[in-house]
């Protein structure tokens, strides 16, 4: 297998800066692609080469595999990675990459195929003795035939759309009288989003926790867990709040969590990055959920724990290296969390915020790390995913940690859009989070938007913000002159002597 010589990254904001500073640090070239709406976002003038490919929609410039692939002829890249998003989990692309005489960072395209299927993936995890879900295994639209396998497995359950995620054809029925309207809602969110009205249905867990693993898999059949991430605070079935490791896991546990997810992997030859979820009920007792093909946003609360660069390890096994490392080598060093910073307005069901970012001071300081891709005065587009930044802290311990992301919290400069961060500084002072025992309903069980209103109005924030502005530079300005005096005397000093 050739050497990767340069990367086009196929993705945009934080996770395209996140890539290609991994690669440069390899030694590695770098292509960005930006659409129409992102040519001034830092990661287009990061790499070594950039290329315009359409308009802001993504459907006419980050989702079209021709322009990907034209961009990559035009540079000269030998391989693409796809970041998480996009193109991330697409079968079709992979194959299409690999056709094309490139090298697709990221797993096989039948991985990706039967791990992006619930039903296909439960089918071939079974083999391997992964614990599963009681429920079917096997799509189904017919509404009276599955009106009776809910009532075989028992209520509450679980709808689910066999063709995707992201919480779309989901619902939850409690009541067997209400089975056969959840049903038809659930077919027709699921043939509205993906085109596809089979669903499948399984037990609902009613309070579980979200605990995925890290795997890493190279190209000779070697796979390790690099443990497990807790994802449970969530909002829109979507993750805002995770950490590493979990809590909760006893030696013992987290020992079966990992092995089990390595037997996802080896189900499916899994080479690559990739992430296995679990639930997990009150006696964490676990059961699969899916697997995620591709690097997870949240993967550097891995990193900062395990001291693996996952991003360096995809690129090594993409040229065909083995893993330099086996299980035995690894182990948790410390404790660390990631709050994700969206441009949402949690006062109002987390509804997305646009808009100039008017203030933007990113915090410093020991344990903290910032992955973003934005700078102050550039505009959160309506375009695409909300995310400004993923705030990172590491500790020698979960208190440390805890600590040190609330004191990131405090100096995060943020004004022109609402965020996240209010809320993520809420769920680090409760004390189910504290104790660890929080579960997936923690936000609907614990948040109200007006615990936030006695914190300081967004023109006062605006205000502070401001003021810290013109203290830095008034700061920086001191020391600029302090620096001219000593200067100016030692050049004195000299003259006279």
């Amino acid at each position: 297998m050739m050497s990767i010589k340069k990367i086009l990254v196929a993705n945009r904001g934080e996770i395209a800066i996140r890539v290609m500073r991994s690669a440069r640090e390899l030694g590695i070239k770098t292509v960005a692609v930006y659409s129409d709406a992102d040519k001034m976002l830092p990661h287009a003038s990061y790499a070594d080469e950039a290329v315009n490919i359409g308009p802001a929609v993504a459907s006419e410039s980050y989702l079209v595999q021709d322009k990907i692939i034209a961009a990559c002829k035009q540079t000269g890249a030998d391989a693409i990675h796809p970041g998480y998003g996009f193109l991330s989990e697409n079968a079709s692309f992979a194959e299409r990459v690999e056709k094309e005489g490139l090298i697709f960072i990221g797993p096989s395209p039948e991985a990706i195929r039967i791990m992006g299927d619930k039903l296909t993936s439960k089918q071939t995890v079974q083999k391997f003795n992964v614990p599963l879900v009681p429920g079917m295994d096997e799509p189904i639209n017919d509404v009276e035939k599955a009106k009776k396998v809910a009532n075989e497995i028992g209520y509450p359950v679980m709808i689910k759309a066999s063709a995707g995620g992201g919480g779309k054809g989901m619902r939850i029925v409690h009541d067997p009288k209400d089975f056969v309207e959840q049903m038809d809602r659930a077919m027709s969110e699921a043939r509205n989003s993906f085109g596809n009205d089979e669903v499948f249905i399984e037990k609902f867990i009613s309070s579980p926790k979200h605990i995925e693993v890290q795997i890493l898999g190279d190209q000779h059949g070697n796979i390790v867990y690099l443990f497990e991430r807790e994802c449970s605070i969530q909002r829109r079935h979507q993750k805002v709040v995770e950490e590493a490791p979990s809590a909760v896991l006893t030696a013992e546990r987290r020992k079966q969590i990992g092995e089990a997810a390595v037997n996802v992997a080896k189900s499916c030859n899994y080479y690559g990055a990739g992430t296995v979820e679990f639930i997990a009920d009150e006696n964490l007792d676990f059961y699969f959920l899916e697997m995620n093909t591709r690097l997870q946003v949240e993967h550097p609360v891995t990193e900062l724990i395990t001291g693996v660069d996952l991003v360096k390890e995809q690129i090594h096994i993409a040229n065909g290296k083995k893993l330099s490392f086996t299980q035995d080598d690894l182990t948790i060093h410390g404790h660390s969390l990631e709050v994700r910073v969206y441009a949402e307005d949690p006062e109002n069901n987390f509804l997305p915020d646009t808009g100039k970012l008017k203030t933007y001071i990113r915090p410093q300081g020991a344990g903290v790390r910032v992955d973003d891709g934005y700078e102050q005065g550039q505009e959160v587009s309506i375009y695409y995913d909300p995310m400004i930044a993923k705030l990172i802290t590491y500790g020698k311990d979960r208190s440390e940690a805890i600590d040190r992301m609330r004191r990131a919290i405090a100096e995060y400069q943020i004004t022109g859009v609402k965020t996240t961060l209010p809320f993520c500084d809420f769920v680090l002072t409760h004390t189910e989070f504290i104790d660890g025992s929080f579960t997936t309903k923690f936000v609907e069980s614990h948040y109200n938007p007006e615990v936030l209103k006695t914190k300081p109005s967004k023109e006062a924030n605006e205000i502070a913000a401001l003021i810290a502005n013109e203290l830095v530079n008034k700061s920086v300005k001191k020391v600029a002159k302090a620096e001219q005096r000593e200067t100016r005397s030692k050049w004195k000093e000299r003259l006279h002597n």
